[in-house]
C-alpha cells in the first residue's frame, strides 16, 4: 500500500512539475473577471492620485455581491487581489487567499490602466475615475 502510494505521489509530483504556472491555475469565471478588472481599475486610479476620488468599500462588495452571487464571493476575490499585491511587493500575505490566476490578471490590468493614466493623467482619470463611481467601486468627494 505504501508503495502504491508513493508512486502516486511521485507521478503527482512529476506531472505538476511538468505543467506551466498558467496551466495549473485555475481560470477566472467571466464574473470573477470582470470583477476583478474593475477592481483593480479603481485601484490604480486611487493609485495615481486622481483628483476628487475615494474608496466605497461597501458599494465595492454591493458591486461583487452582485456579479459574483454573494458578499462572501466579493470578500473572496477582495482578498485574493490583497494577497497579489502584496505577493508582488515581497511582502508576507496569507497564502490561502493567494490565487495565482487572479495574480496574473490583476497585474495585466493593473499594468494597462496605469500606463493610460500616466499618458494622458485628465483625460484617463475622468474615464476611469467616473466608470469606477457608476459601478460602486469609488466615490466622489
Amino acid at each position: 500500500m505504501n508503495f502504491k502510494l508513493s508512486a502516486v505521489a511521485m507521478l503527482a509530483t512529476i506531472v505538476l512539475g511538468a505543467m506551466s504556472g498558467p496551466a495549473r491555475a485555475a481560470s477566472l469565471s467571466d464574473a470573477e473577471a470582470t470583477f476583478l478588472d474593475q477592481l483593480v481599475t479603481a485601484s490604480v486610479v486611487l493609485e495615481q492620485r486622481c483628483d476628487g476620488y475615494e474608496v466605497d468599500g461597501a458599494g465595492g462588495v454591493q458591486r461583487g455581491a452582485r456579479l459574483l452571487g454573494s458578499p462572501e464571493a466579493a470578500m473572496a476575490m477582495i482578498d485574493a487581489y490583497a494577497a497579489a499585491i502584496k505577493a508582488s511587493d515581497g511582502e508576507s500575505y496569507d497564502p490561502g487567499k493567494f490565487r495565482p490566476e487572479v495574480s496574473e490578471a490583476a497585474g495585466k490590468t493593473f499594468r494597462r490602466v496605469r500606463a493610460e493614466l500616466i499618458r494622458n493623467p485628465k483625460r484617463a482619470c475622468a474615464d476611469y475615475g467616473d466608470a469606477s463611481v457608476d459601478r460602486g467601486l469609488l466615490r466622489r468627494y
